[in-house]
């Protein structure tokens, strides 16, 4: 992935991203072909040396059966939206200005683990559901069910676990624009509905004011000579 210096990720946004309940696109490469599927996962910080991706696919569906040939990727997408350059307040003032899109993504490297064991299914599978009715007024849980019909349900999906060996992190989130510009973003996006766009701008902007700050105990002035 190109990622320009001012677009770069903190280690606490890369966890953000590999944490929120979310679903991400696994992409495969076998004899056969590239291999993609949107689903769901849950993250394992335990996992391996850098953690662990986990999901599962539908029993019918091929991309568990065909062997990964290398690294497999899992692509992370948070927020995005289309920045149109009239929230700029420079476009006022000299017009040298262009749309762009603003986006937040992680793309996940490891290898491929095939789990066709029910005990790691059914582990799983309440995890996933937990991790994504955290939020709920009345979670469901697996036990709301039967138990006889989540073993039929585990029957017709197969785990699937990445055990990460490196990530490539951007956020593109106008921290290249003047603070007014970023005002204008803000603004713009909050109009529009995009409130989770704009909470990432505006973070995005705090992280950058932080990096610029002199370190606590440093001489004054001695980050800008270095």
């Amino acid at each position: 992935m190109y990622i320009p210096a001012h677009f770069a990720v903190s280690p606490d946004s890369v966890r953000h991203l590999l944490t929120r309940p979310a679903a991400a696109n696994l992409i495969t490469a076998t004899a056969n072909g590239i291999l993609a599927t949107l689903l769901p996962f849950v993250y394992d910080p335990a996992a391996g040396e850098l953690g662990a991706l986990h999901g599962h696919l539908a029993r019918n569906n091929p991309q568990w059966s065909e062997p990964a040939l290398g690294e497999s990727l899992f692509i992370i997408q948070g927020a995005d939206a289309y920045i149109t350059p009239s929230w700029y307040a420079s476009k006022a003032e000299h017009g040298r200005v262009v749309p762009t899109w603003n986006y937040s993504t992680a793309h996940v490297y490891g290898n491929l683990v095939i789990h066709d064991d029910p005990v790691w299914l059914a582990s799983h599978v309440r995890r996933l559901s937990d991790h994504n009715e955290a939020g709920s007024e009345r979670p469901w849980t697996v036990d709301d069910a039967p138990w006889r019909y989540i073993a039929g349900q585990l029957r017709a999906i197969v785990g699937v676990e990445l055990l990460i060996t490196r990530i490539e992190a951007k956020h593109k989130l106008s921290q290249n624009r003047p603070d007014a510009d970023i005002d204008g973003v803000v603004a713009g996006l909050r109009s529009r509905g995009h409130m989770e766009s704009a909470a990432d701008v505006e973070a995005a902007r705090e992280a950058r004011e932080q990096a610029r700050r002199p370190h606590s105990g440093d001489p004054a002035g001695s980050s800008e000579l270095s």
